[in-house]
Order: structure tokens, then sequence, then C-alpha cells
């Protein structure tokens, strides 16, 4: 394959070397937005590389990793990043964490930038916009382990939650409490994010499956700011849910607010379960019940899988797609 060069990416965009430089160096405070656009979009229709990045892809192990994740406010990537911090400590890495805002954008420039550093190997919780960027990374043997989500096509380890089972853990919990008009709460999936779509899919066949009437008005799946407002319309129907199912500790959140703002009492008015823990859960007025995913077990394998193929220098021989099994902690909220 024919090596892509800042020149073919000049011409590709109808500008000059310098300005191609110029933006690989985030030096474009003022260059024209339809410039910086065109210059963009033939890095990553080329699959260019810059030069600072392919070297360091070439020198010798530096000792250090990095990690990016998708949303540093989840108590699920705090715990993952601690997991891991523990296995690179013990065997002399050092970390860089990034967080990518469910930006793709953002993201690519992390990669860049860890790859510039000299980091020996990448633990990204993926967005849906970098796969041609992956596969120029794979093509490179450069190693990387993904956490969390899974993109288009089977290219580094996958390790993630086995979200359908939980799901039907969470359903037929509640079920067994009695409930029968269940409603669930999700961070927006205009994205595709994996756990998201996973969750609602798995909620739905669960439903399906324990003979209950499936709502598609009960399923909140908004942007975090407009979660408490669409919960608000939701309860001002007389078709309404007596519990519900938080996919995520952002999501259990905005859900709990809600609860807060109109005087409800959990378990009496609605029961809750989520996925993912969080200590002030536990101490709660009411302790909220949980799906858990094994995030130590999870951060502690995606570790040590990248330090072997930074250690065997054989990337191509370690792919998995890895489903950890949740675990129930009921408390008081079902």
């Amino acid at each position: 394959m024919k090596k892509v060069t800042m020149r073919d990416v000049a011409l590709k965009a109808g500008v000059s070397k310098s300005t191609v430089s110029q933006f690989i160096n985030n030096r474009y405070e003022f260059m024209g937005v339809s410039t910086k656009q065109r210059i963009e979009e033939a890095i990553k229709e080329l699959g260019y590389i810059p030069n600072h990045v392919a070297k360091s892809l070439k020198q010798k192990r530096s000792g250090t990793i990095g990690v990016i994740v998708a949303n540093i406010l989840h108590t699920f990537s705090t715990e993952i990043i601690r997991a891991i911090e523990d296995v690179c400590e013990k065997n002399g890495f050092h970390l860089f964490v990034c967080n990518a805002d469910d930006q793709p954008e953002k993201e690519r420039l992390y990669i860049n930038m860890l790859l510039a550093k000299q980091v020996d190997g990448l633990i990204i919780f993926p967005t849906n916009g970098n796969l041609e960027y992956y596969k120029q990374l794979k093509r490179e043997e450069f190693p990387i382990v993904f956490v969390d989500r899974i993109i288009g096509e089977p290219i580094y380890p996958m390790l993630l939650l086995d979200n359908v089972s939980a799901s039907k853990m969470a359903v037929e919990k509640l079920v067994e409490k009695g409930r029968e008009k269940i409603g669930l709460v999700s961070t927006s999936i205009a994205q595709k994010v994996t756990p998201r779509v996973e969750r609602i899919n798995g909620f739905k066949n669960a439903i399906m499956q324990n003979g209950l009437v499936h709502e598609e008005g009960w399923i909140v799946a908004e942007e975090r700011h407009l979660i408490e407002k669409k919960l608000q319309e939701l309860w001002g129907t007389n078709n309404r849910p007596d519990a519900f199912f938080a996919t995520n500790d952002l999501a259990l959140i905005e859900l709990l607010k809600f609860v807060k703002r109109n005087d409800l009492a959990i378990p009496k008015d609605i029961s809750i379960i989520a996925i993912d823990d969080s200590p002030f859960l536990e101490i709660a007025t009411t302790p909220i019940s949980v799906i858990k995913q094994p995030t130590f077990d999870m951060g502690k394998d995606a570790a040590e899988l990248l330090l072997q193929m930074i250690v065997n220098q054989k990337v191509n021989e370690f792919y998995i797609e890895r489903r950890y099994l949740p675990v129930l902690i009921e408390r008081q909220s079902i």
C-alpha cells in the first residue's frame, strides 16, 4: 500500500502543504471553517497518519499507555480507570487519561496526542466515527483494547457487559416484586452507543417474554438535560408506569431528581432498579437496587490484555469479544 503523505492530503483538500501542517499542529484559529472541513475530510478519506504519529508507532516502548473514556462522569468509567492503574503500577507502566465526551473528533485528537507522546498502547471506550482510523492503526499493528462498546467491525479486542442479560435481570426482579407497568430511563441513543441500545432492546425483549404490555411512551431515552422534563410529561398522563429501570448512573440521577420534585415515595409510589452502583446509592434515604457491572475485573482484564499485546508485539493474534455477567444487588427500592 502506497504511503499517504501530507502532499496527498493537500492535493485532495485543494490547499497548500503548509496549511495542512498548520491544521495537524492545531494552529488553525485564523483558518476558514470550510478549509478545516476539507482538510479533515481528506485526512479521514485517505487514512493519513501525521509523521510525528507514524514515528511514534515505530519507537521502542516508553512504559506509558493511554486511556480514552467516552464520558468520565460515569462511575463505571472511573472504576475501570482505577483497576487499569493498579495493573499498570504493578508492571511499571504510567497512565494518561483523556475524556472524549462522546465526540469522535475529540477522540481522534486525543489519539494523535497520545501517539505523539509515544504511548505503547491504548484502551479506548470508542465513539462511532473513527472506524477507518482504527483500521489504519491496526494495519500499523498498534496495540489497542476496546471497552464497553462495539464498533462496526471486529478489529481489536472488545470487553463489555452482557447488556441483554442485565436488562432481563432487572425486569424479572421487578416482576417478581409484583410490578407489571415498567418504564425505562436512558441517556440518548442518537449516537447508537452500544450499551444503551443493547439495554433498551434487552428491556423490550424481557417485557415481551414476561407477558407484559410494551408501552413505547414509557421508554424515555433523551439527552441528560431533557430526561426530567420528559418524565414530567409522562407523569401528566393517565397511563404511567409503577416502576422504572434506569440504564446507567446518569439516567438514574435524573430519575431521582424527578422523584424528589414530585414527592414520590420509593418503592410505594414507584419502584426503581438501575445499572451501575455507587456508594451514595447504598446510603440513600431508600437504598437503590442495582445491576452491577464487574468494573474492576473489566479494567484489570483490559490492562493485562493490552500489556500482553505490547510485550508480545503480535496485535493480530489477540482479537476477542468478552462479555461479563451482571450482578444483582437488591436493596429497598423494589
